[in-house]
């Protein structure tokens, strides 16, 4: 079993957010960490998630509060958005530092070169190949995205 060192920490940290009586923080800590154990027995068989495949959960979990936040600025309701962006900003601390526009297109032109791509039909293959090295740092539709145009000039 390879035990993670993130869920712990966040176990820990949902404990100190409680002492605080820090109701944002550790409703959003109780939820990942519902979402961990929810991945954790969703299969064949139960198993402990390493740290990569808590950074998944997280970034989704993160990636599910970016979209609400969206959809109720668009439907004027700016409290339950401000309440959606309070949540994703405690799953933030626990994702890694999002790539820059540069870093990510250097990820793509290297993704682009190692795989021979020419053209549209090649997304699939340099996709993979991106997404192995951007690892959680980019949201997968702004790597899809950034491979499309590259694809698309060549």
């Amino acid at each position: 079993m390879n035990d993670s060192g993130l869920k712990a920490r966040l176990q820990s940290d949902l404990h100190d957010a409680m002492r605080a009586r820090d109701k944002v923080r550790s409703s959003t800590l109780r939820m990942a960490l519902t979402s961990v154990t929810t991945a954790e027995v969703a299969g064949d068989e139960a198993r402990e998630l390493g740290d990569d495949e808590v950074l998944k959960v997280l970034a989704k979990e993160a990636k599910k509060r970016k979209e609400a936040a969206a959809a109720f600025r668009d439907a004027q309701r700016p409290e339950l958005a401000e309440s959606e962006e309070a949540e994703l900003a405690v799953l933030e601390a626990y994702l890694p530092a999002q790539l820059g526009d540069d870093e990510l297109r250097a990820i793509v032109e290297r993704a682009l070169a190692s795989t021979g791509a020419t053209g549209p039909a090649d997304m699939g293959r340099v996709m993979k190949a991106a997404q192995g090295e951007v690892a959680g740092r980019a949201d997968g539709g702004r790597v899809a995205a950034v491979v499309k145009a590259a694809l698309t000039t060549r």
